[in-house]
C-alpha cells in the first residue's frame, strides 16, 4: 500500500525539532523509520508532517561519565552491538543489539526510535527494564527524566507526551559482582522476540543474589518487569533449582498475548523456559 500524503522537514538541531514539534501537535517524529513508515504504508499512521531527526548528530552517542552510561537516542544499534565500551561495563546492551532484525536494520535503526516505539515484541524495552535505566526526554518547556518501570505504559503507548522527543538513556553501572544476559525465541518470519527476556544480577561472596533485575518482552501487550522472578531470585544461593523456581513466576499477574504463532500456553511456557536460560547465563556470567 502506500501512505497518505504528508509533508516532510529534516531537523538540523534538536531545538528546532522541538520546535517543530510544539507547532504541529500531530507530527511525528522519523528516526531510523523501520516501525514508522510500514505504518504508514498499511494507513495505521497518518502523520500530516514528518520531522526527521536523523541527521541530528548530537543524538548520537555512547559516553561513559563518573558512574553512568550515557547513549544518546540516535545512537544506531549497530552502533551499541559493536561498542566495545559497553562490551566491557555494560554487556546486556550490545547482546541486545545483536539480536535486532539483520545487518540492514541494525546500521539504520536506532535505539531511541525502537524504546519510543514501544512494540510489545521489541527488544531494547526489556533490556531498558532490566538495567533500570532512567530516560531524558526534551521539550521546548525543558527536560525531564522518566524512569523505565514508569515509560512504557500500553501497546505502542509510553510516558511520552505531546511536543516532548526522548533525548538520551541513562544507566548506573553495575558494581561488584554482577551479569547480564539477554536471550530471545524469534519470530520466523519478523525476527521480533516470541519471548525475549532480559537478566541483570549481582551476587555476593557466596553467590547469593542481592539483586535482580528482569525484563520480559513479546509476552504480553508491553514489556514489563518481572517482579515476582526478582523476588524469588532476592537473597537466594542461584543455583539450579531456585533458577527453575524463580523462572516458574515469568507471567505472574500478566495478561498474555495469544496469536496464531504461539497460544498463551505456549507462550507462557516459553517465557518460564527463556527466563531460566536468562538467570543462568547471568549467574554464570558473573562468576
Amino acid at each position: 500500500m502506500i501512505s497518505a500524503e504528508f509533508d516532510y522537514v529534516r531537523a538540523q538541531t534538536l531545538d528546532e525539532a522541538l520546535t517543530l514539534l510544539a507547532q504541529n501537535e500531530d507530527a511525528k517524529i522519523l528516526a531510523g523509520g523501520h516501525s514508522l513508515i510500514p505504518a504508514m504504508k498499511l494507513r495505521l499512521a497518518t502523520p500530516p508532517l514528518l520531522i526527521d531527526i536523523g541527521r541530528i548528530q548530537d543524538l548520537s552517542y555512547i559516553r561513559e561519565e563518573a558512574s553512568q552510561i550515557r547513549i544518546g537516542a540516535m545512537t544506531s544499534h549497530y552502533q551499541i552491538e559493536s561498542s566495545e565500551l559497553l562490551k566491557q561495563i555494560c554487556p546486556l546492551l550490545p547482546e541486545c543489539a545483536g539480536h535486532i532484525g539483520d545487518v540492514q536494520v541494525r546500521n539504520k535503526g536506532t535505539i531511541g526510535g525502537s524504546v519510543a516505539h514501544s512494540d510489545p515484541a521489541g527488544d531494547w524495552p526489556a533490556a531498558v527494564i532490566a538495567l533500570n535505566a532512567e530516560l531524558v526526554v526534551a521539550s521546548k518547556s525543558g527536560e525531564r527524566s522518566i524512569k523505565a518501570d514508569d515509560f512504557f505504559v500500553e501497546l505502542m503507548t509510553t510516558a511520552l507526551e505531546p511536543g516532548e522527543i526522548l533525548r538520551e538513556l541513562r544507566i548506573n553501572k553495575s558494581k561488584g559482582r554482577s551479569g547480564q544476559a539477554y536471550v530471545k525465541m524469534h519470530h520466523p518470519a519478523s525476527g521480533f522476540a516470541v519471548v525475549g527476556v532480559a537478566a541483570n544480577l549481582t551476587l555476593d561472596e557466596n553467590g547469593a543474589c542481592q539483586k535482580a533485575s528482569i525484563g520480559i518482552t513479546g509476552v504480553s501487550s508491553k514489556t514489563y518487569r518481572a517482579s515476582a522472578v526478582e523476588s524469588a531470585l532476592n537473597g537466594s544461593v542461584v543455583d539450579e533449582q531456585t533458577t527453575a523456581n524463580a523462572a516458574a513466576h515469568a507471567t505472574d499477574g500478566v495478561d498474555i498475548n495469544g496469536d496464531l504463532f504461539a497460544s498463551v500456553d505456549y507462550r507462557r511456557h516459553l517465557a518460564a523456559v527463556y527466563t531460566k536460560r536468562a538467570i543462568a547465563a547471568a549467574s554464570e556470567r558473573a562468576g
